[in-house]
């Protein structure tokens, strides 16, 4: 990894949330470095949705060539629900069925505008990508799969409800 210029950091630990932003600074700015790649939701799920995508991604500058990535269930799934399967049944599904097949867009590249801040910035951007995956857009974190909904947001969407109805 060290090789190609992996960016490693613990996400919970914000030390490394800083130098994070300022190697990707440092890397955006340098024109010989290649482009970075980065997965803004920071998770995958089930094909369906585009979730959150993570701020930091959009706040450190240059242009985002946005990618669509949707894959064609018919002849095995791609997505692995680690609450169902363990790693080695999942494996085992991948290797085991007739292909993995895979929809790929490359779309046209997007600068930040000036009156816009990194969330508007990433929504902007999700938006595109789910529109070309034909995907709906989710406003939630993909941390939601692995950890209880909070009490708080729950009351929220109640709150919103009640409001509709």
């Amino acid at each position: 990894m060290q090789t190609t210029q992996h960016v490693l950091f613990e996400r919970s630990e914000m030390k490394d949330r800083h130098l994070v932003r300022k190697k990707i600074r440092e890397h955006v700015a340098d024109k010989t470095k290649l482009p970075i790649l980065i997965f803004p939701e920071g998770t995958c799920i089930n094909n369906t949705s585009v979730m959150m995508f993570k701020k930091g991604s959009f706040e450190v500058g240059g242009t985002i060539h946005p990618v669509a990535i949707k894959y064609d269930p018919r002849f095995g799934d791609a997505f692995w629900n680690s609450t169902k399967y363990s790693m080695m049944t999942y494996v085992f599904k991948v290797m085991t069925s007739w292909a993995i097949v895979c929809n790929v867009w490359y779309l046209p590249p997007m600068v930040k505008e000036e009156e816009e801040d990194a969330v508007h910035f990433a929504n902007r951007v999700k938006t595109v990508i789910a529109a070309q995956g034909g995907m709906s857009v989710l406003p939630w974190d993909g941390g939601l799969k692995r950890k209880k909904v909070k009490e708080s947001f729950k009351e929220e969407q109640q709150k919103k409800y009640c409001q509709i109805v």
